[in-house]
């Protein structure tokens, strides 16, 4: 027996080796307490899928329920199946984690040509680029007429936020560059190698990684999300748009859909370290530990009093996962959202369980108490209500991001505009996003974001020369639009800022910098 297989033998067992008692009726009774249209679970101990499981139904006004192969979009969980398809491909002896990316995507160029000669293949998957938070997330978010390889290109003018490998801050960009160079090195495209190397082995036969695949599937869920309420995630439950999501350039970063069974079949692979029910390896042992090794340290935020029990002490991320404490066990885990669905999956590998809960909404915090209160039960903890300790704290930051938006925008300065709204008007460009247009139309002003289709709107007159749009997409989060006027009066620069306070990160427009370009 390998001495890795030993290890996990005398891996002290689950506290409680079986879901907890009447979970089900909690879950339902959470589920249309919190008003989520549908959630999938599934649970492994041992090996073994004891629950794959859904609940409520695929959209709102139908009775058509979620059921155990109801496939969910499944966020930034993702990446850790995008690091699995590369530790194939280290498997195979063809590349190897400290590989320099441009070795094998010769293209491939960051801001600063000594990290572009620098970046490996492990730096791509950690966030520790010297990008900022959510940096170039506008290529892909909500959507994208650029492919993948356009993008990727487009890096070479995203500006650092820090040095590099100097610290943590979260990126998807760098995940495209890693399905990018999946196709270069293996001559298929990201979709097809995950579908052929990561899916069909294991079983996973729900799953889809390429969007037309998802829309094909007659058993998949809706996207549902709270626009109503004067921010995004207050006000009424409400279907959207499903082909609004996540552009497909950005899949290897977090575009997969997977059903609560394929959810279970990965829990089991994953803690078996790579080893499939026939006894064959999809990726071996020494991969599996270079997935799950820390590399860049996480800052740790502080949680509210209520959740103070949930904090970790150390906070780590790995290739695909992140590795934390929580009561002296090792947690491996990671989130993920994308537009009207959230998951999480987590792994706790010393007592050979694993679990993933996905929900058909925005509502994160039914997601983060149901992880607390299975962490609980199977670390032996007394039972405690996550789930109402998540929804105060929730409810909290909604009440406090709509004052500060409604305090931001109540009194704006009686001033402005500058110029004559015929001077606005124009094209302009930022380097890594590439244009917008500037027009009047009657007595006002419209903007288009010209690589993101159906991303426009009016602009409404805030103060000074600053314009407030509210996108005909209710989905895209509102923003500020501020014109920089030079010494002679003529527009040099256009900057934005999202208008809520608790917008997601992808939504973090203060990284453009437009400028007019000329005929």
């Amino acid at each position: 027996m390998k001495p890795l297989l030993i290890a996990l033998a005398l891996a002290p067992a689950a506290a409680h080796a079986a879901p907890p008692p009447d979970f089900d009726a909690r879950v339902e009774a959470l589920r249309q307490e919190v008003g989520v249209p549908g959630l999938g679970i599934a649970i492994v101990e041992q090996g073994q899928i004891v629950l794959a499981k859904g609940y409520g139904v695929k959209r709102l006004g139908s009775a058509d329920p979620v059921t155990p192969h109801t496939i969910f979009p499944t966020g930034s969980t993702g990446k850790a199946v995008t690091v699995a398809a590369l530790a194939t491909l280290v498997d195979q002896g063809k590349i190897a984690w400290d590989d320099k990316v441009i070795d094998h995507l010769p293209g491939f160029q960051m801001w600063d040509s000594w990290v572009t000669r620098e970046m490996t293949i492990r730096d791509l998957l950690v966030h520790r680029s010297g990008l900022g938070l959510g940096a170039g997330d506008l290529l892909f978010v909500p959507r994208s007429n650029l492919s993948r390889a356009e993008a990727v290109r487009r890096l070479r003018y995203i500006k650092p936020a820090t040095s590099f490998r100097s610290g943590y801050a979260y990126d998807n960009v760098l995940y495209m560059v890693a399905g990018q160079l999946i196709q270069d090195v293996t001559g298929q495209t990201w979709e097809a190698y995950v579908k052929n190397h990561i899916f069909k082995p294991a079983g996973m036969a729900d799953s889809v990684s390429d969007e037309p695949d998802r829309f094909a599937s007659a058993d998949r869920a809706q996207p549902h999300a709270r626009m109503d309420g004067g921010l995004r995630g207050a006000g009424r439950q409400e279907m959207l748009d499903e082909r609004d999501g996540l552009a497909r350039n950005a899949a290897p970063a977090g575009g997969l859909a997977v059903s609560p069974v394929d959810m279970g079949k990965w829990l089991a692979l994953q803690l078996g370290q790579g080893r499939l029910p026939d006894g064959r390896e999809l990726f071996s042992p020494e991969q599996a530990r270079e997935m799950w090794r820390p590399e860049t340290l996480m800052p740790i935020d502080a949680r509210p009093a209520e959740l103070a029990a949930s904090q970790p002490k150390f906070q780590s991320y790995a290739l695909g996962w992140i590795v934390q404490d929580y009561r002296g066990a090792r947690i491996i885990q990671h989130g993920g959202s994308v537009f009207g669905f959230q998951t999480v999956v987590v792994l706790m590998p010393e007592q050979d369980v694993g679990f993933s809960i996905q929900i058909n909404s925005e509502d994160g915090e039914l997601i983060q108490g149901l992880m607390y209160e299975l962490l609980d039960h199977y670390l032996g903890q007394p039972a405690q209500d996550w789930p109402a300790r998540f929804r105060a704290a929730k409810a909290k930051k909604i009440s406090d991001g709509l004052a500060a938006f409604k305090a931001g925008a109540a009194s704006p300065a009686g001033s402005g505009p500058s110029l004559p709204l015929a001077r606005y008007a124009g094209t302009y460009r930022d380097p890594w996003y590439g244009d917008i247009v500037v027009a009047q139309e009657g007595k006002g002003l419209t903007i288009d974001f010209r690589s993101t289709p159906r991303m426009g709107g009016k602009l409404e007159h805030f103060q000074y020369d600053s314009f407030l749009t509210r996108f005909e997409d209710r989905t895209i989060e509102p923003a500020y639009v501020t014109f920089g006027l030079d010494a002679e009066g003529r527009v040099e620069r256009v900057t934005m800022k999202p208008a809520s306070p608790i917008a997601d990160f992808s939504y973090d427009y203060r990284d453009l910098l437009f400028t007019p370009v000329t005929p």
